[in-house]
């Protein structure tokens, strides 16, 4: 018997989806003990997976704040099947986009292991930006501050750690210009970042290249460069922004 809930609006939502099969009790057309508890760990396993192809498919069209319930209809389930899964919007985003997100610190880690910062660095810059110009979803979440979302929490650090490495070494071998800081270049980042999707959507998907490329050229050291103004962000408030980012 499959697991049966109430939707919000009265009707039952059973726990079945697009294309799932009756929930009659049987594993297999044989009866036996645990039968039933097989066929709803299998449903269960199924609405989950539609769920995650689902919520992909919305984020990446409407961004983060996209409303659950077009998610749980596009996934061909009720709200509570969605919340019996995913009992917080962050655990969705969690579940969607952790695997992006992981690619994105193996990208760091790569950058971090090549000699010539300056190489690194842009590298790195490119491989993000790629990311942020095909995908709306993970371009919310890169550039803004969502509490909750584990794996996004970790993605922050390793990138605040990468930059700032880069930047130490590049400033040793005579590449990077002395005074700029690491909030200072993620603070640009995420700024330059939350406008991709409408420049590629305007103009060509790799439009992204040319503001990227002259934000990487203004961190280069150059003997005629004046000395930036006013004091550098802190890491409070480089956070602070970032949550108001996302408003």
């Amino acid at each position: 018997m499959a697991d049966s809930t109430d939707r919000p609006d009265g009707t039952a939502d059973t726990g079945t989806s697009r294309g799932s099969g009756s929930g009659s009790g049987t594993a297999g057309g044989k009866d036996g003990p645990g039968a039933g508890a097989l066929v709803r760990r299998r449903d269960a396993r199924r609405n989950r997976d539609l769920l995650l192809e689902a919520a992909h498919e919305v984020f990446t069209e409407l961004g983060l704040n996209a409303p659950l319930d077009v998610i749980a209809r596009r996934a061909g389930v009720g709200n509570a099947t969605l919340y019996r899964h995913f009992p917080h919007r962050a655990a969705l985003v969690d579940a969607v986009f952790r695997d992006q997100l992981t690619g994105t610190m193996d990208a760091g880690d790569r950058a971090q292991d090549v000699d010539d910062a300056w190489t690194g660095l842009t590298g790195y810059l490119q491989a993000v930006f790629t990311v942020l110009a095909t995908d709306r979803g993970t371009n919310d979440l890169m550039t803004t501050h969502i509490e909750g979302v584990e794996s996004l929490e970790a993605v922050h650090t390793h990138n605040h750690r990468t930059v700032g490495l880069l930047l130490e070494r590049g400033r040793h071998q005579g590449t990077v210009r002395t005074d700029v800081t690491t909030e200072d270049v993620l603070f640009a980042l995420a700024a330059l970042g939350r406008a991709v999707p409408a420049l590629t959507t305007a103009t060509t998907p790799d439009a992204w290249r040319r503001p990227l490329a002259l934000l990487c050229d203004s961190l280069r050291a150059a003997p005629a460069s004046p000395p930036l103004p006013s004091p550098a962000l802190t890491p409070e408030q480089l956070d602070g922004t970032l949550h108001h980012f996302n408003r």
